[in-house]
């Protein structure tokens, strides 16, 4: 069993595997969904002396314990659910929430409401349908800005959502006119 910062240090390096850099580490992944076999994960997490010693449960516990669910395992496959920056994933387009929220700080805020949210090096915007996670993504840079989109107006708009799983979904991008500070003064 890995303690907390082996679990941090490992999942950081999952995701530098599968998210942004796969083929730096040998690793090919599945042109349609992003997955490869849990196996050809741990053989090269196993290459470097520090994660000589890994099993499946210790893959597993991090797939578990990952606050922000990055990833998960399918059939003997894991893939990082969402964040890439290579090869763009496809997933199923779905019906959203009425409401959506994104975690921001307070410099990007205002050129969010001017210009809308943008993937900016990502390959989707990120949303979700809850408040921890746009909280948990929003808080690494700065002052804590919620906005919150109204998926409705967004799809009148032409946006398509799509879902990653685990209150998260997915767009190209979502217009100003769909987005709004959102007040939580009030309890909800």
């Amino acid at each position: 069993m890995l303690n907390e910062r082996q679990q941090m240090s490992l999942s950081k390096l999952m995701s530098k595997i599968l998210r942004h850099s796969p083929q730096d580490f040998g690793l090919s992944l599945d042109e349609g969904d992003g997955s490869c076999a849990i196996e050809d994960l741990l053989n090269i997490l196993r290459k470097e002396a520090r994660w000589s010693a890994l099993g499946l449960e210790d893959i597993e516990q991090i797939v578990r314990n990952c606050e922000k669910q990055r990833f998960e395992i399918t059939g003997g496959r894991i893939r990082a659910r969402y964040g890439h920056s290579h090869d763009k994933l496809s997933y199923p387009m779905a019906e959203p929430p009425t409401v959506l929220y994104h975690g921001t700080n307070n410099k990007a805020a205002p050129v969010i409401l001017e210009e809308g949210i943008r993937p900016m090096k990502r390959q989707y915007v990120h949303l979700s349908a809850g408040l921890h996670f746009a909280t948990l993504a929003g808080k690494r840079r700065g002052e804590l800005v919620i906005l919150a989109v109204d998926t409705v107006k967004a799809v009148s708009w032409g946006v398509s959502f799509y879902y990653a799983g685990n209150e998260v979904w997915l767009a190209d991008g979502i217009p100003s006119e769909c987005c709004s500070i959102f007040d939580n003064s009030s309890g909800g």
